[in-house]
């Protein structure tokens, strides 16, 4: 599926130019027609404009066009379609809403480009149990507004309108990160396409319910997966009883230490805080002006509390101040000020849109420039330290940046303005990228989903030589997890069919891998030590 992590080049710079240098392969006219007798004619389309328009994201890096665009109807539709590219050996790259910041839907080799925008059904909706069952085109908007009636929502909101199940492929998380946890914590089951068309649920078929104590977390194998693994084409979800009310506040410091500082008080004291996140006085800047709020132009925490009227009253201690006593001494022992709440929904939804708007705000700052974006996640313990650090980084690099965060939960980004047709300047900014993925104080366990052109040369620093990029390569983990999802050594991963039967020449097109699934058996029983008689250097290679 996807040839999108293949390559680590930073030659996906410039900005779009529509098509990369790299020559298209092409389908032939027997196979679009083959397609065509899959979905329909209509739901096929080769047309250049459609092409490019599949063929990026968000993020800054160039259009890599798909050579086909194709939209299935349903479930089967979607497993008669991988089988066909399968046995072709054309690269697959499922597309979502496009409003990814890492180049992951760039078609690096052609190939189809599956868009799952017409399978929008809410399936099934169990409010006794909290869990509700989506499409790959239901958006987390679309999804709470169908739940309006119910007293329920899904919290999980990583800014843009996102398809949910594109959401659990990048294993999302969000503002409100901090009280309901990322997706990885709010999906329960899966129905996954794997390459060879056949169906998989993670969970086991029609589970809807959270405890299970049997067989592997196949699950969380495939939340994260970002499309080498599979196509999703529904995802069951956790639901949580929607807050009764909530109150919203913004609170400026002196500096970045003394907000961090406070957001890590507040975490270890207990605080009912919903959300908290952090914005740089660049950022607070830059929301200003595009949303036209009226706050201090400082390092500034954004906070929201969830509850009942009642428990939100006994946090108001005092007329005027939008803080409980707890928090108040907490911000004010470090020097904030500025104090600014809102109480009414119209309020509240002004100071998140603003928030949610801050990457484009930020675009705004220098219009014909674009945006790259950074993301880590730290201990809460070292976040002061290292937040602070990644400040004074990014001045001393001379670059245009700002920084804003998920900082209950430790995940902060900095985001960088580029001139695309600046080549020193992109060269400025892709030091800048390596040297904040490689800080030695977070070490290992350091960035969380770095871009994903760039994010494959961090991997060994952070986990070692056995990393867990080893299986977007196609190769597997030594305790063999991910071959026991599909039994010994089948074939999983996208194009590793050939290789798991010895396969020994170039790599087909569909091969972006090159590696072979084996079986649990081989790699569980291998130890460490194996390696060194065959002149190994540890890590597992490809066969």
């Amino acid at each position: 599926m996807a040839v999108l992590l293949r390559s680590v080049t930073w030659g996906l710079f410039p900005w779009r130019g529509c098509y990369s240098r790299a020559p298209q392969r092409g389908l032939s006219k027997g196979f679009v027609e083959a397609l065509e007798a899959v979905v329909g004619r209509p739901h096929v389309s080769t047309a250049a404009a459609v092409r490019e328009h599949h063929g990026h994201d968000e993020s800054m890096y160039r259009c890599h066009p798909p050579d086909a665009v194709v939209w299935p109807q349903n479930v089967d539709q979607v497993s008669r379609l991988a089988a066909l590219c399968y046995s072709e050996g054309v690269a697959i790259i499922p597309f979502g809403t496009g409003t990814g910041l890492e180049g992951g839907v760039c078609a690096l080799q052609g190939g189809v480009c599956i868009n799952l925008t017409h399978m929008d059904r809410i399936r099934e909706l169990h409010p006794e149990d909290f869990s509700v069952v989506v499409e790959p085109g239901v958006t987390r908007k679309a999804l709470n507004i169908h739940l309006r009636d119910c007293g329920l929502w899904f919290p999980v909101d990583p800014g843009a309108d996102a398809s949910l199940c594109g959401m659990a492929a990048t294993s999302a998380s969000g503002t409100n990160a901090v009280r309901y946890g990322t997706m990885r914590d709010n999906v329960i089951n899966l129905e996954v396409v794997l390459p060879d068309g056949r169906l998989l649920h993670t969970a086991g078929q029609g589970r809807h319910f959270k405890k299970s104590a049997a067989g592997y977390n196949l699950t969380g194998l495939f939340v994260g997966s970002e499309g080498t693994l599979g196509l999703i084409t529904s995802a069951t979800l956790r639901l949580h009883p929607a807050p009764e009310a909530t109150v919203a506040a913004t609170c400026a410091f002196p500096s970045v230490q003394a907000a961090v500082d406070s957001t890590v008080q507040m975490l270890q004291t207990a605080v009912p805080v919903a959300r908290i996140e952090f914005l740089d006085d660049v950022m607070m800047d830059a929301c200003n002006r595009y949303s036209k709020l009226n706050c201090s132009v400082a390092p500034t925490l954004f906070l929201e509390f969830h509850g009942s009227e009642q428990a939100l009253a006994e946090q108001l201690q005092r007329a005027g101040q939008p803080f409980s006593l707890t928090t108040e001494v907490i911000t004010q022992d470090n020097g904030a000020f500025h104090f600014s709440c809102a109480k009414e929904a119209e309020e509240c939804n002004q100071l998140w849109t603003a928030r949610h708007n801050a990457w484009y705000a930020f675009l705004a700052l220098a219009p014909g420039y674009k945006g790259y974006s950074t993301d880590v996640c730290v201990p809460i313990s070292r976040l002061p330290e290292i937040l602070v650090h990644a400040k004074e980084k990014l001045k001393a690099s001379g670059l245009t940046g700002a920084i804003v965060g998920h900082v209950g939960d430790g995940n902060f980004h900095c985001l960088l303005l580029v001139n695309p047709d600046d080549a020193k300047e992109l060269q400025r900014v892709k030091t800048f990228a390596n040297e904040l993925g490689r800080w030695e104080p977070w070490g290992r366990g350091g960035q969380k989903g770095w871009e994903n052109l760039l994010r494959a040369t961090l991997m060994a620093s952070q986990n070692g030589p056995c990393t867990p990029w080893d299986v977007h390569r196609g190769t597997w983990h030594r305790n063999g997890q991910a071959a026991a999802a599909t039994g010994g050594n089948r074939p999983c991963g996208f194009g590793d069919h050939e290789a798991a039967q010895g396969h020994t020449g170039p790599p087909r097109p569909h091969e972006p891998r090159q590696g072979a699934v084996r079986s649990s058996k081989d790699l569980a029983c291998r130890r460490p030590d194996d390696t060194a008689s065959s002149g190994n250097t540890g890590s597992i290679r490809p066969l």
